[in-house]
């Protein structure tokens, strides 16, 4: 079992999970934009299925999906963390790193400021050498993010996603960032 990290950036704080975001995030999860880009919108159950697994993999990482909140405004917009893909691809293992913030959330730059933590965090205190991230094709909204932290865009790593098999969400593009680029980026 490790002890919980909490992160904080300028504007936000990305913490482990408490009781009262599940409310929040099931309304997320249900939000049909927020779930644009996923199978399908979540109910309750499922979301709260969500958040068993994150706790659990905090227990025994110390990381994973973060809770977000807005320093003095806001005490949960969604979450944003780096963790273990559930399933195998050509890809995995890995660490996967992504983010969900409610619509209220959106524009505001708090994907790219909490991914930038969170992307830190596993290079400079995990040493990981790479982190990955995906999307549909057409998820224009994340790949930019992606491509501000510094992703690059892998052509060859497209896979279909097998959490959706059958469904017309199952194609996606891969990004990777190597610690070796970041690390120029930034200037080390």
């Amino acid at each position: 079992m490790t002890a919980p990290v909490t992160l904080e950036t300028e504007r936000l704080i990305l913490r482990p999970w408490r009781e009262e975001d599940r409310a929040p995030f099931a309304a997320l999860n249900a939000d049909p934009t927020v779930m644009e880009f996923f199978p399908k919108t979540l109910d309750t159950a499922e979301s709260d299925a969500i958040v068993d697994r994150v706790q659990a993999g905090f227990a025994q990482h110390g990381y994973g999906p973060w809770a977000l909140e807005v320093k003095g405004a806001a005490s949960f917009i969604g979450f944003c963390g780096i963790w273990h893909p559930r399933f195998e691809a050509h890809f995995t293992p890995c660490i996967e790193i992504g983010w969900r913030l409610a619509l209220d959330a959106w524009g505001h730059g708090y994907a790219s400021e909490a991914s930038a933590a969170a992307l830190e965090f596993g290079f400079e205190r995990l040493g990981l050498s790479e982190i990955v991230a995906f999307a549909t094709p057409d998820n224009h909204r994340s790949r930019r993010v992606m491509e501000r932290l510094g992703m690059a865009y892998d052509p060859a790593g497209d896979f279909d996603h097998p959490n959706d098999p059958d469904g017309p969400r199952r194609r996606h593009v891969l990004y990777r960032l190597a610690r070796t680029s970041w690390q120029a980026r930034r200037g080390l």
